[in-house]
């Protein structure tokens, strides 16, 4: 068995263990309420956390330069480009 197999045995192994301790204190005993409030939490806060992760690159990126200004540079670039070309083949 190689580590990687050996990894994911123990991840698998580890998840079915928290699923019957998650099943046995929902079901089984006086914490279930709270079990089920911090899920519900956790859950929420991760998305909401996500989505302000999201608006917050947004919101902190700058905008892209326009098409047209790239492809301005970019004829630019290719004109002096031809020029040096031609400067070169008259030497």
């Amino acid at each position: 068995m190689n580590k990687d197999q050996l990894v994911g045995t123990a991840i698998m192994l580890a998840s079915i263990a928290g699923i019957l301790v998650y099943g046995w204190i929902l079901f089984f005993t006086q914490w279930s309420l709270l079990l089920l409030q911090l899920t519900g939490f956790v859950a929420v806060a991760g998305v909401l956390g996500i989505l302000a992760w999201i608006g917050f690159t947004l919101a902190t990126t700058p905008p892209p330069k326009p098409i047209e200004e790239i492809e301005k540079e970019i004829e630019e670039e290719l004109k002096k480009l031809e020029a040096e070309e031609k400067k070169e083949e008259k030497q």
